[in-house]
């Protein structure tokens, strides 16, 4: 018989293996690649999601990655931009790209780049690439001067999922404002991609990883994180405690994963928008109630930054600047204990002065909790 979890161990445990139970002393490449990334879709998002997590994270931290290529911004898991380590750059692209060329075909892009050969669009796009990086206005003119009876969007959006292309400093670099510029992923990192011959044996060792990081989870949870189908078998072939959560559903973990007491208080907390902790499971409620998840989760896409209160989604964030002034303004749900609400107030200002150190009146402010 399987030993069943409740919502709450999930909830700690999670927590604890997403570096939110406590800041921990780490540093920020190895978060990244322990957290097999960050979503990036709205460029900075990582450095708030970065500051939550560990215990002295400086924004020029994750800059200075970036700038020396230790990380990179590249289309993966979901088809949506992430902040990855140069290594799983490189190892996890090929590994996605079914997923991609999938998205692709369904996409409204497809028709716009029907009838363009792939192998000589990407030649093309490499030749066009290879002496700097290209904004889209400039691919556009560099792949439509080879095929002006196609969509120029369409083939730059084709070019984004058949070749690897980075999108490189300064966009995203924090307190930058810079378009989007894109390079070859290999040729920016100076390292070849993955043999995508070998990435037959790279979803056993990417389990354990998510397992790492976002266990214990079904293969659906994964599926949900990584925009592919097809893991339960990759799951069931591995080595894996086996739980059940309260619905019935078979959870797998890794044999040696400890589970966190659900007893364990936890701090009121900032999440950053697009954080992955709400995006990588099918079942969000270990974190997320499904009665808030309209607040949060918008019908144009947007993920808006969260606070945890006991564990849980209780409200969502947001900053807001204007001239020298800087704000953090919190929307709770319900109303806030005044222990939480004084948490959130002085982790607020910690996260001004990290994020604003140049305002001269940071604030945190509160809405009162709609309905």
């Amino acid at each position: 018989m399987l030993t069943p979890l409740d919502r709450r161990t999930l909830n700690r445990t999670l927590l604890a293996r997403q570096l939110l139970l406590d800041r921990r002393r780490t540093a920020a490449e190895d978060a990244v690649a322990h957290l097999l990334g960050l979503q990036s879709q709205h460029p900075t998002s990582p450095y708030p999601g970065l500051w939550t997590r560990l215990n002295g994270f400086r924004f020029d931290e994750l800059g200075t990655l970036l700038t020396e290529r230790a990380v990179v911004r590249v289309v993966l898991m979901r088809g949506t931009v992430h902040l990855v380590t140069a290594a799983d750059a490189l190892r996890l692209r090929p590994w996605i790209q079914p997923m991609l060329d999938r998205g692709f075909r369904g996409s409204q892009w497809a028709a716009g780049a029907a009838g363009v050969d792939r192998a000589e669009l990407v030649a093309h796009g490499r030749e066009a690439l290879a002496e700097r990086p290209l904004g889209p206005a400039e691919l556009r003119t560099a792949l439509s001067a080879r095929w002006p009876d196609a969509d120029p969007a369409s083939l730059v959006n084709a070019l984004r999922v058949w070749a690897p292309l980075a999108q490189v400093p300064p966009r995203g670099l924090w307190g930058a404002s810079a378009q989007p510029a894109y390079a070859l992923l290999d040729d920016w990192l100076g390292q070849p991609m993955a043999d995508p011959a070998a990435t037959a044996a790279e979803p056993a060792a990417l389990v354990r990883r998510y397992l790492a990081a976002y266990g214990p989870a079904t293969p659906a949870d994964m599926q949900k994180w990584c925009g592919l189908t097809g893991l339960k078998k990759v799951f069931t072939a591995l080595d894996c405690r086996t739980y059940t959560a309260e619905d019935g559903r078979e959870l797998y973990d890794l044999p040696d994963a400890e589970l966190t007491d659900p007893a364990t208080e936890v701090s009121a907390r900032f999440v950053a928008d697009f954080d992955n902790l709400l995006l990588s499971h099918a079942d969000r409620t270990r974190v997320l109630a499904d009665e808030h998840r309209p607040r949060v989760m918008t019908v144009n896409g947007i993920i808006r930054g969260t606070v945890l209160v006991d564990g849980f989604v209780g409200g969502t964030w947001r900053f807001e600047r204007a001239k020298d002034t800087a704000a953090v303004v919190v929307a709770p749900f319900a109303p806030l204990r005044p222990a939480d609400r004084d948490a959130l107030d002085a982790e607020g200002l910690r996260l001004l002065a990290a994020s604003d150190p140049r305002a001269r009146t940071p604030e945190v402010r509160f809405e009162r909790p709609a309905g």
